[in-house]
């Protein structure tokens, strides 16, 4: 978890997503992108962030995951408590879970890149390409300058093109250079490229 709190490009990942290549933001600097008046009700100076990333670099989740639900038992709207909240149930295993935060994370900011970013490391993790790839664009058009999003994008269209070159092969076995393509292609994606 090295990678945890580079600035906006906080990342933590899931074993699978972590194989994958995917990123899940955490979203350090999410209150940046917000009307003003969302950031003064939703960050107070006492907010739980840094305690939260804290437990969560730690691998103390389920603390993570209680002071968080404390707090946004007060502030449900509070969207980087959500947001942490949805990367804590994540690497419990709680994709569900982790998928209705970033979905109505989605609803109640559609402008915020990360929860889009998020769910489309679900999706990929659950070999879901198409889903990852709609999420991620989605992440893209409200931020085009996000750098988590544009390598996730870039990693599902690698493992979309893997697909569809082996495919190819399989109708066609005689292709020139398909082969080695794929080979080299799925030799850069590592273990867990679809085979």
């Amino acid at each position: 978890m090295p990678d945890l709190f580079h600035p906006l490009r906080p990342v933590m990942r899931r074993p699978r997503a972590r194989r994958l290549g995917l990123a899940l933001s955490l979203g350090a600097a999410l209150l940046g992108g917000l009307p003003l008046a969302a950031t003064a009700q939703s960050a107070p100076p006492t907010a739980p962030y840094a305690e939260a990333q804290r437990l969560i670099a730690t691998g103390e989740l389920a603390l993570a995951r209680q002071r968080l639900e404390q707090w946004l038992q007060e502030r449900p709207t509070d969207p980087q408590a959500r947001l942490l909240l949805g990367v804590v149930l994540a690497n419990q295993g709680d994709a569900d879970g982790a998928r209705q935060v970033y979905e109505s994370l989605t609803q109640t900011y559609p402008e915020l890149p990360e929860p889009y970013n998020n769910l489309a490391v679900l999706h990929a993790a659950q070999g879901r390409l198409p889903e990852a790839r709609a999420a991620l664009e989605s992440a893209l058009r409200f931020n085009p300058d996000y750098a988590t999003a544009h390598r996730n994008l870039g990693d599902v269209y690698a493992r979309l093109a893997l697909g569809h070159w082996q495919r190819a092969l399989a109708l066609q076995p005689d292709s020139p250079g398909l082969g080695e393509r794929s080979r080299a292609l799925r030799d850069l994606l590592g273990a867990d490229a679809p085979r």
